[in-house]
């Protein structure tokens, strides 16, 4: 479990994430395309992932990474539930957006580093792409923890060394979740290279 361990000294980032999102946004706007997805639709396909693992019970979530707050009008549009919900994004030109299209408390934090709000699920879509290995780690085990249920995040899935991209073996997931006591529930065979997993408490 040694790989697990952080020093807040390390680079955290594999490229400028300020560079990588405004650029985005400079050649295309306030879109998905804009956060670097694909589509809106290849988008709103992790988000359905992410949220069958979401118990329909939930009455709170933070969105960890929330870019423009699209997950919050995604849940709006299902009807399914009625959440609480927080963003927290590192970029203020994020803050910015998602709190007008969502109406809803969106903070300016570093999760790697900042104290973290409580709330019953943390979730996380695509945040994790750009950090490093370890940093990942750090930022699923501290939102984990400022949970009161669980977290549920995708990443991607597999060994390729890329300068841009962070991917993560699912067995390594796998340990830190048993590592943090949760139990972990993946799901598979939506996208290439792309998983979704929950820790529940």
């Amino acid at each position: 479990m040694n790989g697990f361990k952080i020093f807040t000294k390390q680079k955290t980032n594999r490229i400028d994430n300020h560079h990588f999102y405004h650029s985005g946004i400079l050649d295309h706007g306030y879109t998905p395309q804009g956060l670097r997805w694909h589509s809106k639709q290849s988008q709103e396909v992790r988000f359905h992932q992410l949220l069958s693992l979401l118990p329909l019970d939930t009455e709170s979530i933070v969105d960890a990474g929330c870019g423009f707050g699209d997950l919050c009008g995604y849940i709006r549009s299902k009807e399914k539930y009625s959440l609480r919900y927080v963003g927290l994004d590192s970029l203020e030109i994020m803050v910015k957006e998602a709190s007008k299209r969502t109406n809803e408390a969106v903070y300016q934090c570093d999760i790697l580093h900042d104290s973290l709000p409580e709330a019953e699920f943390y979730i996380c879509s695509g945040a994790l792409n750009i950090l490093t290995r370890n940093a990942a780690y750090l930022f699923i085990e501290r939102c984990y923890n400022a949970s009161s249920r669980g977290i549920i995040f995708n990443f991607l899935a597999g060994d390729k060394d890329s300068k841009t991209f962070n991917y993560l073996k699912e067995g390594d997931i796998k340990r830190l979740g048993e590592k943090l006591n949760g139990r972990v529930v993946f799901r598979r065979h939506y996208y290439e290279s792309d998983c979704t997993v929950a820790f529940y408490k």
